[in-house]
């Protein structure tokens, strides 16, 4: 029997929960469960993965200085305030690894995204969950929860579940009250979706202790290739690259994520493909008694009558080939997340939903 025992606060992680994904025997499954591009990636992403195929037996750039610039360049930052990772989920891990542990503590909010709760746990630390305002990120809330043991703040704007998005000046708020001892992360997972932002940059070249996330996973279509990034302070980014491994992406993800900066055009049809399926999606459920949030997003969360009409309508969907996200775990057990697919897909789940509640209403 094994002797070696896992630090505290190992065990108390639940494993993470993924959406739904098709089986390998079923066909035709519309897969709108874990909020990925349906367009997938531009073209311009797709040619790079080819032309550097043949380059994967040498090993990749270890600064990541290329896509480091090309990000830059994109959203007016400075290069050396950038880290890369494997998805905005490894950059999470290391600003925990990094500033928190036994007897810190970790702020998210009660719909917030679970890596939060899973990468404090994982460092040794405590994570604090804040109520939120009908699914808003509460600026109130967070500022009560601080203590002298807080290290890190994360919320996601727009956040996921929920979809909503706090405005700028409430986050201004934010990190002028945190104290100096803590770091507010803003969770960027979805900043492509809402036309000019910055995702919050423009308040970290004003402190030291707010950081950015963001990730290619979303409107650049690139999931299956984990591209994230992080943008702080000098001083943070050089205390999270001493714990980055030095080939942590790959030769392919890092020509994919490069060129997918490049196709602009392409980031604007997805948007506003998004924005125009979103609302009618939102509204046409609407029509039937089923409420969402306005939404920054590419999904919306969709409120039923309760947790047993949410889950009956989850397997309904599932029975006919519709994969959406249950957000029971999320502590929303009447509610259904779903993507925002392209045009056959949001229609296809739109009359499913309405025949659904024909049948039990």
């Amino acid at each position: 029997m094994l002797k070696v025992e896992p630090k505290l606060g190992i065990l108390d992680i639940a494993l993470y929960e993924a959406g739904s994904a098709p089986k390998a025997e079923e066909q035709n499954v519309i897969k709108l469960s874990s909020n990925e591009n349906p367009y997938g990636p531009s073209r311009k992403s797709i040619d790079a993965i080819t032309r550097h195929a043949a380059e994967v037996h040498l090993y990749p750039s270890t600064n990541h200085l290329d896509l480091r610039q090309a990000i830059a360049t994109r959203f007016g930052l400075n290069d050396k305030n950038i880290i890369c990772g494997v998805g905005s989920d490894e950059i999470i891990s290391f600003l925990c690894y990094a500033f928190a542990g036994p007897g810190d503590e970790v702020i998210h909010t009660e719909h917030g995204f679970a890596m939060y709760k899973i990468s404090a746990l994982a460092a040794g630390a405590k994570p604090v969950k804040v109520r939120e305002n009908n699914r808003y990120t509460d600026v109130d809330a967070i500022l009560e929860a601080c203590t002298n043991r807080t290290r890190l703040i994360f919320i996601a704007n727009p956040n996921n579940p929920t979809s909503t998005m706090i405005d700028a000046h409430k986050v201004q708020r934010l990190a002028d009250g945190i104290p100096e001892t803590c770091i507010l992360v803003l969770d960027g997972a979805y900043a492509e979706y809402v036309p000019n932002f910055d995702g919050g940059a423009s308040l970290i070249h004003e402190r030291e202790n707010v950081f950015m996330t963001r990730t290619f996973s979303k409107m650049y279509g690139l999931g299956g290739l984990r591209i994230g990034w992080g943008y702080g302070s000098k001083h943070v980014i050089d205390i999270l690259n001493r714990i980055r491994g030095p080939f942590n992406l790959s030769t392919l993800a890092l020509a994919a994520a490069n060129s997918a900066l490049t196709d602009v055009d392409y980031v604007d049809k997805c948007r506003n493909e998004n924005t125009r399926l979103r609302e009618w999606l939102s509204n046409s459920l609407s029509n039937l008694g089923i409420e969402s949030d306005k939404s920054f997003a590419n999904f919306i969360l969709a409120r039923f009558k309760g947790s047993e009409e949410a889950s009956a309508c989850y397997k309904f969907l599932s029975n006919e080939g519709v994969l959406v996200r249950h957000v029971a775990n999320y502590n929303l057990p009447n509610c259904l997340r779903i993507t925002i697919g392209d045009e056959v897909a949001c229609k296809r789940v739109y009359e499913l939903i309405r025949s659904f509640l024909e049948s039990v209403r």
